[in-house]
């Protein structure tokens, strides 16, 4: 490529100039390319283990003038044919206008000047996005595609310096870490070590220090391991690696590609060395740690954050802490964890101004709020671009909730679907014709405690009065810290929640703590819309939600009735109707059925999408991801705090049973309400690891009887029983009896436990928890579960098929391996379908994963044991839509185990009816199929003269073992007759198919016997069936009138047929086509390809003199055609599948070759190998070579 002119002032020093002129010197670095002997190899160890390779292609062209010494490099390549171009173009182009020039300095001038113009003028027709990267990453990019043989659409994210262990012996090179793979290089004194790993075969990803490898990060997959150490930066390093892999395994659940964020802001300073795709990772990064520790809403970006301190009214003193200002919000957190954290939305902010700085309150800010709010920030290090930035912010956001559309089929919170027009005040429960959601509806305005609300019996005074002081206590609370999304959130909240949050304040707070308030304010009349589109649809989701709704607290009266079921269908049909990826699971009814209980119908819908979607990821899709994961956290966690217990639960295996139902009800389904839905109030406020605490002081609890239990029954026996026993006993509620407390009481029920000293004992015992230390391990989690879940689908595809094919479990396992490696490839490198056609959830496990025509190619031509050279592609290519059986250009697992089980291990019946059929439709597509199903009105040149030669070859071969048989005719025997076009066609196959085979001229010999025997019986056949009678004659085009074979002579030729034949088969194999021409590469492709077998003489047919206005029987033709008249195709001469078996069965060496099993292992162990090399190159390293070893 062109580069801005540099200074060079040694032009020789490890370079090698190749050509040159009075101007310009193309020069090759040592160590690439052919030669250099020991001092190539030190130059090409150098440039890995120093860099020199990404900052310096291996060609250049320099500038020089006169005796002077200093030089301008102008250009590099990273190939020979690239810097080639670049110097054809200046001799062409610059070397006479040079000549012109006196001087030199304006001969250096205007060589500068017509660089720069060139590099200026590609930057502007360019892509934007490839200018973001600076230019020593965009020359690693390259080198990294060209070792590893990486297409375009592969984009390197960054690249370290690193040693690679194998075995005990480092190999310093470079390790390049792209969005799909982890790549290595290394290149010393010879010794080139390559090694790929796609980030979805990563089963594990560990920091350590050992003293084996010091400092090291660890790369486990299925069947290996890798160790790389000696980073510069190994922590950057390592969270790269986390944020790639985390990519790829939602790639496997959700089987979506990676998309860069193009809208990412450019950076102000040009950064060395970081690439777009590099930022982009960071910022993701930051935005997820910042939407978690505020709950805010997937869509909301950081811009940035500073350093400040924050004035707290209620302690009289500054905090100091940090300031965020994203899109729609400006939030703070203090430096000491749980001091304050303050959420504030722009929506309520009404004036933003600067105050007086002194030295007591320096850079002040302050921010005022619509619910009269003021809010004091100082110690802002760039205050006025802070005001500016929250200025703009403020611009774009709507003074209230407005600017409602449709935007999408299936709604989401950032395209809300248009709002149906106000309905009128009803009557209680009174629903207006046609609508199933109403504001009207007494669920619409209170939740359904508050509607079934009991008086309180006269025992449960003392509980009312404690009822009673915990609102006022937080009554209190409100009037210090203030109230709604504005409120300081201190210790003393956490302590508050803690205590138990009174039943008349839960709705509200459970929408504030957990984000959902902002977005059911921020998108008014979302919920009724959605109700309205999704009540009356029938999908899998609802006939699931039918069924589970009575069995949600059918204990409690509030529902017993319609209201409280009715309430509950809408909220759980407009989720699943608004994430159709989740749809429904189970455990969701039960979770919603409490949430209505303290909210209305709205609000419990959006407190459900903020569980669903914030606060537990992949709790309640298809596979339960999230909690499987969490379940691996458990057990971890439990490893390093209970290490004695966990021990004996593993080995009875009770951890994995128990967790599953803790965690995705929250506790609700194995615990009394009133006491679990005291656990929700703190999940609320605090997240995931008030779960993880209460389980392990649940186990801790009874850690003496557990370890006591011999059988996992016994364990879950205890752990239900103590459930059980739980309570909660200052409830004022009346006490909703426990279904499985009732059903396993017993005689001697145990003791009873406070909720409350529950709560307690796990903060303290494991209140060290840190949601940051959670969610790394959740990381580990992820990778195990989520390869685990796939291993589990692999082994039920191998149950699923391993009946209908020969291949053994561990072939199936491999081949399923090597058919989801290109269906997942197709997802990132581009396919002529989106990856949500090839991928179906909803499908079989056997029919989930598809791939297009060109990767079955590639599959078939690595595995297939029916290698046809040049032919193979075609033969693929037919088997493929043999095999597409619902002709979507797609196939599944059991559609391709199908077709290459019947070549590897049938019998030669079934392997020669596969070869029948691959050369009928749909199989193979016919000349006449071809030309009927395209006008000729509409074939380019190219495609009249490709498919006019199709036709000379077909005609001369079919004719020329006609004459060579002796076979005496007097008819015309049109070119196009199907079955002889498809019978030559398999000729082809076969002949191509026994190339270098050890049996060759045995073969050989023996479809020539065969072939001269079936057209026998074809051309007897005919005869039988033509009995004498008379052909239709219809006109034909001059085009194709001129294929019509001359009548052959009567008395024939004399000769040995069989000889003859096999010369003709030898004629026919398939050789190299010239790279000449332009469409080369587009004539080879399937059954319209051109082979250099044609025996008919150019003369006979031009294929130049084809008019545009050449048209077939039944298009419109000028005056000036010359219609002809021809023969109608010989629809009478076939020959059957028993025709071709007894055939076959004549000569012996055929029979043994298709009665010869194949070994498919050996090549499935060949296409594994493939990811990992290591050779001993005996000459210098050549980087201009393109590796197929990846």
């Amino acid at each position: 490529m062109w580069i801005t002119p540099e200074e060079v002032l040694l032009a020789n020093a490890l370079w090698v100039s190749e050509r040159a002129n009075p101007y310009f010197i193309l020069q090759r670095r040592k160590g690439h390319g052919r030669g250099g002997g020991i001092t190539g190899l030190l130059v090409g160890t150098l440039d890995v283990v120093l860099d020199s390779s990404a900052r310096v292609a291996p060609y250049r062209i320099l500038h020089q003038t006169g005796e002077s010494q200093i030089f301008w490099n102008i250009a590099c390549g990273s190939s020979r044919k690239e810097i080639t171009e670049h110097w054809e173009w200046l001799e062409t182009n610059l070397l006479q206008t040079l000549s012109i020039f006196d001087n030199d300095d304006d001969i250096t001038t205007f060589v500068k000047g017509k660089i720069q113009g060139i590099i200026a003028e590609e930057n502007k027709s360019g892509k934007p996005q490839e200018d973001e990267d600076p230019g020593k990453f965009r020359e690693a990019e390259l080198k990294m595609r060209k070792l590893f043989g990486m297409p375009e659409e592969e984009k390197l994210v960054n690249y370290y310096p690193c040693s690679y262990w194998k075995g005990r012996v480092p190999r310093q090179g470079w390790i390049y870490l792209s969005v799909n793979h982890l790549c290595f290089y290394s290149f010393l004194l010879g010794k080139e070590v390559s090694l790929v790993v796609q980030w979805t075969d990563v089963t594990q990803l560990d920091k350590n220090a050992t003293l084996v490898f010091p400092e090291s990060i660890r790369v486990s997959t299925r069947g290996t391991e890798h160790f790389f150490s000696m980073f510069l930066n190994i922590n950057e390093t390592f969270k790269l690696m986390e944020q790639l892999a985390n990519i790829a395994m939602r790639q496997l659940l959700d089987n979506e590609s990676f998309s860069a964020d193009r809208s990412l802001p450019k950076p102000c300073k040009t950064l060395k060395n970081v690439s777009a795709l590099k930022r982009d990772l960071d910022a993701r990064a930051k935005n997820e740690r910042y939407r978690a520790l505020f709950r805010l809403t997937q869509d909301e970006r950081l811009d940035g954050h500073t350093d400040c301190t924050l004035w707290t009214p209620f302690a009289k003193m500054h905090v100091v802490g940090q300031m965020f200002v994203s899109n729609n919000y400006i939030c703070f957190a203090s430096r000491e964890e749980d001091l304050c954290q303050l959420i504030i939305p722009l929506r309520e902010v009404t004036i933003v101004e600067k105050a007086d700085s002194s030295s007591v309150l320096p850079s002040p800010l302050s921010i005022s709020t619509k619910n009269k709010m003021t809010f004091l920030f100082a110690n802002l290090k760039d205050r006025d671009f802070l005001v500016q930035r929250i200025s703009d912010f403020l611009q774009r956001t709507p003074d209230r909730p407005c600017g409602l559309n449709t935007q999408s089929e299936n709604p989401s919170p950032s395209t809300p679907p248009s709002l149906p027009p106000s309905p009128p005040v009803l009557g209680l429960g009174e629903m207006p014709q046609n609508q199933h959601y109403s504001p009207s509806l007494p669920t619409a305005k209170k939740g359904l405690l508050q509607i079934y609300q009991q008086d309180v019996p006269e025992e449960l005074g003392p509980k009312v009065t404690r009822e009673k002081m915990k609102e006022e206590s937080w009554n209190i609370h409100f009037f210090e810290f203030g109230r709604g999304v504005c409120m300081y959130r201190t210790s003393k909240t956490r302590e508050l929640v803690l205590n138990g949050i009174p039943e008349s304040l839960r709705g509200e707070l459970w929408l504030l703590f957990s984000g959902a308030q902002n977005e059911m304010a921020t998108h008014t009349g979302y919920y009724a819309s959605l109700v309205e589109q999704a009540m009356g649809k029938c999908t899998l989701a609802t006939e699931e939600i039918e069924r589970d709704l009575h069995r949600s607290m059918p204990e409690h009266h509030a529902f017993q009735n319609e209201m409280g079921i009715a309430a509950l269908r809408r909220v759980l049909t407009a989720y699943a109707y608004r994430n159709p990826t989740i749809g429904y699971c189970q455990a969701m009814n039960i979770v919603t059925s409490v949430l209505l209980l303290y909210c209305t119908e709205e609000e419990a819908f959006w407190l459900l999408v903020a569980l669903c979607e914030r606060m537990l990821p992949d709790y309640y899709n298809t596979r339960v991801v999230g909690a499987l994961v969490d379940q691996g956290v458990f057990e971890e966690l439990t490893r390093e705090c209970l290490p004695l217990l966990y021990e004996h639960m593993q080995d009875l295996g009770v951890i994995s049973t128990i967790s599953l139902s803790w965690f995705l009800t929250l506790f609700l389904s194995v615990m009394p309400f009133d006491s679990a839905v005291l656990l929700v109030d703190c999940f609320f406020y605090e997240g995931i690891k008030v779960i993880f605490q209460v389980a392990l002081a649940v186990l801790h609890a009874n850690m003496d009887q557990l370890l006591s239990c011999s059988d996992e029954g016994e364990a879950m026996t205890i752990l239900g029983r103590y459930l059980d026993n739980v309570v909660n006993k200052q409830t004022v509620s009346s006490p909703i009896p426990h279904l499985h407390a009732l059903l396993t009481s017993g005689n001697n029920p145990p003791p009873e436990i406070d909720v409350f000293e529950l709560i307690k004992a796990s903060y303290e015992k494991f209140g060290s928890l840190r949601a940051d230390v959670i969610e790394q391990m959740r990381f580990k989690q992820r990778l195990k579960v989520i390869q685990s879940l796939e291993d589990t689908a692999k082994r039920s595809v191998v149950r699923a098929i391993m009946t209908e094919s020969a291949f053994s479990i561990e072939e199936l396992e491999e081949l399923y391996v090597l058919f989801k490696a290109k269906h997942i490839m197709s997802c990132y490198w581009g396919a002529s379908s989106t990856a949500a056609e090839r991928h179906d959830p909803s499908l079989p496990y056997l029919e989930q994963y598809r791939i297009d025509s060109g990767q079955f190619t590639q599959l078939f031509s690595a595995l297939a044991p029916w290698s046809c050279g040049l032919h193979t592609n075609t033969l693929s290519s037919r088997l493929f839509r043999l095999l597409d059986q619902n002709k979507d250009s797609l196939i599944n697992f059991k559609e391709f185990v199908t077709g290459l089980s019947g070549m590897c291990h049938g019998d030669m019946t079934e392997k020669l009816k596969l070869l029948y059929r691959l050369h009928l439709p749909p199989g193979m597509f016919t000349v006449t199929e071809t030309l009927r199903n395209r006008p000729w009105k509409e074939c380019n040149s190219v495609s009249k003269k490709r498919n006019m030669k199709y036709f000379l070859e077909l005609r001369g071969f079919f004719n020329l073992l006609k004459r060579n048989m002796s076979i005496k005719t007097t008819t015309h025997v049109c070119v196009v007759i199907q079955l002889q076009e498809q019978f030559i066609e398999m000729c082809k196959t076969l002949y191509n198919m026994f190339s270098e085979d050890p049996m060759e001229q045995e073969l050989y010999h023996g479809i020539a016997t065969v072939a001269s025997l079936l057209l026998r019986i074809g051309e007897v056949g005919k005869k039988f069936t033509n009995n004498g009678s008379k052909k239709t004659e219809v006109q034909l085009p001059p085009a194709v009138d001129a294929l019509q074979p001359e009548r052959e002579d009567s008395s024939g030729e004399g000769g040995s047929g069989q000889s003859l034949v096999s010369k003709a088969l030898a004629e026919a194999q398939l050789e190299t086509p010239p790279a000449t021409a332009a469409g080369s590469d587009e004539e080879a492709k399937d059954d319209t390809s051109v082979s250099s077998y044609s025996v008919v003489s150019a003369g006979s047919l031009q294929c130049e003199d084809i008019a545009d206005d050449t048209v077939l029987i039944g298009c419109a033709s000028g005056d000036a055609v010359d219609r002809r008249r021809g023969s109608v195709p010989d629809a009478d001469w076939s020959i059957t599948f028993e025709q071709v078996l007894a055939s076959f069965l004549t000569e012996t060496s055929l029979v043994d070759y298709f009665e010869k099993k194949h070994d498919i292992q050996s090549k499935i162990t060949a296409c594994k190998s493939l990811r990992a090399v290591e050779r001993q190159i005996s000459t210098s390293s050549d980087l201009d070579f393109s590796l197929n070893t990846h």
